[in-house]
């Protein structure tokens, strides 16, 4: 008998040795959360201004602002878990794509429908040295992106990927 090691991605078995999800950049969550937590604030100051100040708004107004406020705190405490659901496998005729807690979305991107792959890096995202990889396809529904890569290992990936889509090209 031979020893099997233990699979560590739950039985997943991908084409040419790939078993396990590349993740993004922790770092990413940062990113994700400064702009909740600015849209927290802003929440949190209309329910202080309604709350204290406002004397005669309405009640519903009173109950649904805080609620609100609640919910999207909650949303921002997620952050760290929503960059940890993401990641991508490098398969041998596709990328798959995996993002979502509550509803996954995985998405398999075959190379020689690659039109596109362009490398974004908003202020936030050059502050803390990542990037965000686009990939462009001929059909609307599959506009991936894919954030929170260090920005060499975006630009790194997206040379790979358009070498791998010049040598699959589908029928274009």
């Amino acid at each position: 008998m031979t020893e099997q090691t233990p699979d560590t991605t739950a039985g997943e078995h991908w084409p040419n040795g790939a078993t396990e999800w590349q993740r993004v950049s922790n770092a990413y969550a940062w990113a994700d959360l400064v702009p909740n937590l600015i849209v927290v604030a802003a929440a949190g100051v209309a329910s202080y201004f309604l709350l204290a100040v406002v004397e005669d708004a309405p009640i519903a107004v009173k109950i649904i602002v805080p609620a609100v406020a609640v919910i999207l705190l909650i949303n921002a405490l997620l952050a760290f878990r929503r960059v940890r659901a993401i990641g991508y496998i490098l398969r041998e005729d596709d990328l798959l794509f995996r993002r979502g807690i509550m509803f996954e979305r995985v998405i398999a991107v075959p190379y020689g429908r690659l039109q596109l792959v362009d490398v974004t890096r908003g202020p936030i995202l050059r502050a803390l040295g990542l990037a965000t990889l686009k990939f462009v396809t001929a059909s609307a529904a599959t506009g991936v992106q894919l954030p929170g890569l260090r920005a060499e290992e975006a630009e790194a990936l997206r040379d790979r990927l358009v070498k791998l889509a010049e040598t699959r090209r589908s029928g274009l």
